[in-house]
């Protein structure tokens, strides 16, 4: 097997199965890669290899999610709150205290909490599609805010979102048609599986419920960039529908050093883009270990 190779591994951590892709060297700089809805580390199965010959990389799948565990909503607190707790979990059970951080879309409140609360422990941030600011969010979200003030009324309007033709849409949605044969059907296709599990959809309607309080935190993640200047890498989708480009802009407004590449695609700029990113990722890696 190539030293490179990726590996996967399921550890408990308070109580619940994490699922985590690793890969690379652990004495080299790590790179936390942290996915959003409604996937798993599967969106990073193309850039761990791209990068594991340089850097340790550690992808888990948060709770409610991919193969880790996916309690009832009775029986787990599916808050951005808990996950961050888990997700802190499992790198201390991990022993990696020093990482940078890639943040996609749900990834973005979890890695932000961690590192405005722990920013010794962070040397850098990568955002793609990573909202922190309310300039990010776009019409796509009147449904989810509605949801958010009155769950019943708007609980069939919400549900949509979560069936097969709205999975594919996150997928192909702003991407040029001569980057539409990369699309993988397998991606929206195993992202479905996992949200039509028996319990599943009544998980994900509680963290878009739950979503409307990472807003609360905004203020506490800015001040993190201005007190902390975090290196930062952004790679973003130009036409993202579901966090806007003036999402990825406005870092800059708190991190006037950040570095920042709008691409000419839609949400999952990793499926069109992955070689591009992969070596905004490696220069940037190799400037703030």
């Amino acid at each position: 097997m190539s030293p490179f190779a990726t590996r996967h591994h399921l550890v408990t951590v308070a109580g619940q199965q994490v699922f985590y892709r690793e890969a690379g060297d652990p004495s080299r700089p790590t790179l936390v890669l942290l996915h959003g809805f409604p996937t798993s580390s599967h969106m990073f199965r193309n850039l761990i290899p791209a990068l594991a010959d340089e850097f340790h990389l550690v992808a888990p799948d948060h709770v409610g999610f991919g193969q880790s565990s996916a309690p009832p909503v009775d029986r787990f607190d599916y808050s951005f709150e808990r996950l961050t707790d888990i997700t802190l979990g499992l790198l201390d059970t991990l022993g990696i205290d020093r990482f940078a951080l890639y943040l996609h879309d749900y990834g973005a409140p979890i890695g932000l909490r961690i590192a405005s609360r722990h920013p010794q422990r962070v040397t850098g941030l990568i955002t793609q599609s990573g909202n922190a600011y309310t300039e990010g969010f776009t019409p796509f979200w009147n449904v989810l805010f509605d949801h958010a003030k009155d769950r019943q009324a708007h609980e069939p309007a919400v549900r949509r979102l979560l069936e097969v033709d709205a999975t594919r849409w996150q997928y192909t949605h702003g991407v040029p048609a001569d980057r539409l044969d990369r699309i993988a059907p397998e991606t929206w296709l195993l992202d479905q599986t996992g949200l039509d599990r028996p319990g599943n959809k009544e998980i994900q309607l509680q963290l878009f419920w739950d979503y409307q309080f990472n807003l609360d935190a905004y203020p506490d993640f800015q001040r993190y960039f201005r007190q902390h200047r975090p290196p930062t890498l952004v790679t973003w989708g130009r036409h993202d529908e579901i966090f806007g480009a003036a999402g990825a802009e406005a870092y800059a407004r708190d991190l006037p050093d950040a570095e920042v590449h709008l691409l000419d695609t839609g949400h999952f700029a990793l499926e069109t883009h992955g070689d591009e990113i992969a070596g905004l990722i490696r220069a940037f890696l190799r400037r703030t270990r």
